[in-house]
């Protein structure tokens, strides 16, 4: 079985059916899933929506698995969950057996990648959408996090741990205090990733700040968190040219340790887990070692990303001009220019 970090587009000439739900009247939410399933055999999951902004001006990320029948199998009953939801207007007290999850963080897909032994599982949201025997993208994500042994690595769009409703704004503790809890109890090496864009939320700065001051005269506490900005140019462009064109963003979600990762539809804010519809893959393996690790290559991803010049950290300014407060802080030149298969993140 072999997979890959790449795209298809595939042409269908007699025409497609196209189901839409009415997720507010179930979660107050949206349905943000992005798998394909293909002739009950292939699958794309990832962070690419089928549209040409995606598909034509986002960086995104994803996985192809080729020939893995026992793994369509999972997700098409996470799609015929969402077929299953169309003619109802709330969500069933209890779910039929024919949506139960086959795989979870219990019972793994055990599978050959790329040569090399492998668990996996999907995982979903939100925790009204998990019917029996299926993970909660969160408790898949603690999975992932608890196993690592040396680093976390996560890049997305945005990171925000709070839940926001019309009338008032919560702090979200579920993925900020697992990555405190990596940090200073089991000393585990921590980079986030983050886009850097003109929705960025200025509180994002303020947790950012918190992580940090965590690690303050704390032996082995290793915390380093950079921007994305791919029009770092256009920052502080004109109304005008914001309003006409579309930005270029960063919106990969995905996480690598030294022994997992999660691939998956949300950016780390709030009510992406609790109120849309969203599903992530989990994928453990031991030996890392060899170039067509998926590990690997994940981890070859993140680092190619962290070390580009489009990845800057960023530093308070007094200047009001631009919307986010915010600039970008150029990288060293030995940063730049170091071979990054010798660096230490």
């Amino acid at each position: 079985m072999k997979m890959g970090f790449r795209k298809k587009i595939v042409k269908i000439n007699v025409g497609a059916e196209v189901t839409y739900m009415n997720m507010t009247a179930y979660n107050k939410g949206r349905l943000q899933s992005s798998f394909w399933i293909v002739d009950k055999q292939h699958v794309y999951l990832g962070s690419a929506s089928l549209d040409w902004r995606s598909l034509g001006q986002m960086k995104e990320l994803g996985v192809i698995f080729y020939n893995c029948s026992c793994l369509v199998l999972d997700l098409q009953r996470i799609f015929a969950l969402y077929s299953s939801l169309k003619f109802k207007s709330r969500v069933p007290q209890t779910w039929s057996k024919r949506l139960y999850g086959v795989y979870d963080n219990q019972k793994k897909l055990q599978l050959q990648l790329n040569e090399t032994y492998s668990q996996a599982f999907v995982s979903n949201s939100p925790k009204l959408f998990c019917p029996k025997n299926r993970s909660f993208d969160i408790d898949a994500i603690y999975s992932v996090i608890d196993d690592a042994k040396k680093f976390v690595f996560i890049a997305v769009m945005d990171y925000l741990p709070i839940s926001s409703t019309s009338s008032r704004r919560t702090y979200w503790p579920d993925l900020d205090g697992k990555i405190r809890e990596a940090l200073v109890l089991r000393s585990v090496k921590v980079r986030l990733l983050i886009s850097f864009w003109k929705e960025t939320d200025p509180l994002t700065f303020n947790f950012i700040s918190s992580l940090k001051a965590i690690c303050t005269e704390i032996a082995n506490c290793s915390l380093k968190v950079k921007f994305f900005d791919l029009e770092r140019e256009n920052t502080c462009a004109s109304k005008e040219q914001k309003n006409n064109t579309f930005p270029k963003l960063n919106r990969n979600k995905y996480m690598v340790t030294d022994g997992a990762a999660y691939i998956g539809n949300f950016d780390w804010v709030g009510n992406e887990f609790t109120q849309n519809a969203g599903t992530g893959l989990v994928i453990n393996q031991v030996d890392v070692s060899n170039d067509t690790s998926i590990i690997k290559q994940l981890k070859d991803v993140f680092e190619r990303d962290w070390y580009s010049p489009y990845a800057r950290t960023l530093q308070p300014t007094k200047q009001p001009n631009c919307s986010s407060l915010f600039k970008l802080k150029p990288p060293s030149n030995k940063t730049a220019t170091h071979d990054a298969s010798r660096r230490d993140p």
